[in-house]
């Protein structure tokens, strides 16, 4: 299910499709929103904001009367700074390293900086698809593998969905237009496996989501 390699034929994929078999999609995180929601960019700058904004206030308490006083804010901000732009840069370089790819039998993720790896998930292997969709049209598809094969999570990390430990899911994080490329999933998913449900999203619990119903999702599958 999983394999390493050096050199892809075609971007993403770590050789040539079988005769018959046609990509459907391809797509790679948003980096940006990548760096919010995987390394949460936003929640450290806030820490440090934090940080520097107590450290201000008990220089000012102690008379901050020389520039040593000031040292320790100045040491924070850098700190700061680097920390979060070291977690950006990261950011920016698992999205360009990354390419999700669905065909008429698999959705392949081809994933890894200095270890480029490919994920092979044959369709018939996916149990649901979840949908976690943003504001901005952004969105998270955890996929459910059903049977013995497990993916550990270190090894899907940041790909795979947040919490789930012991049965980790393989994740499409942070991708663009996310709720029609769900339904392009579902849709290839259900064709895949005639008689199955899983054309039925199910939204994640307790996450903030748009109207992404099953009737709306229903419809396209029988597109």
């Amino acid at each position: 299910m999983i394999t390493e390699y050096e050199n892809e034929p075609i971007p993403g994929l770590p050789g040539f499709l079988p005769k018959g078999e046609r990509i459907l999609w391809q797509g790679s995180p948003q980096w940006r929103k990548l760096a919010a929601t995987a390394f949460h960019t936003r929640l450290i700058t806030g820490y440090f904001a934090l940080l520097v904004g107590l450290a201000v206030v008990n220089a000012l308490v102690q008379g901050g009367q020389s520039l040593g006083d000031f040292k320790g804010i100045a040491i924070t901000v850098v700190l700061g700074v680097i920390g979060v732009g070291l977690l950006n840069l990261i950011a920016w370089g698992t999205a360009r390293s990354t390419i999700y790819t669905l065909t008429e039998r698999r959705i392949v993720m081809r994933v890894g900086i200095a270890l480029p790896k490919c994920i092979n998930l044959p369709l018939g292997l996916i149990e649901s698809v979840d949908l976690l969709m943003r504001a901005d049209g952004t969105g998270d598809l955890p996929l459910k593998v059903k049977g013995s094969q497990r993916i550990g999570y270190a090894g899907l990390w940041p790909h795979a969905r947040p919490w789930h430990y012991q049965v980790p899911q393989p994740m499409l994080r942070s991708v663009a237009d996310a709720d029609n490329v769900a339904a392009l999933v579902a849709r290839t998913c259900l064709a895949a496996n005639p008689g199955s449900q899983i054309a039925t999203i199910e939204p994640l619990a307790n996450r903030p989501q748009t109207g992404f119903t099953e009737a709306r999702l229903a419809e396209s599958a029988a597109a």
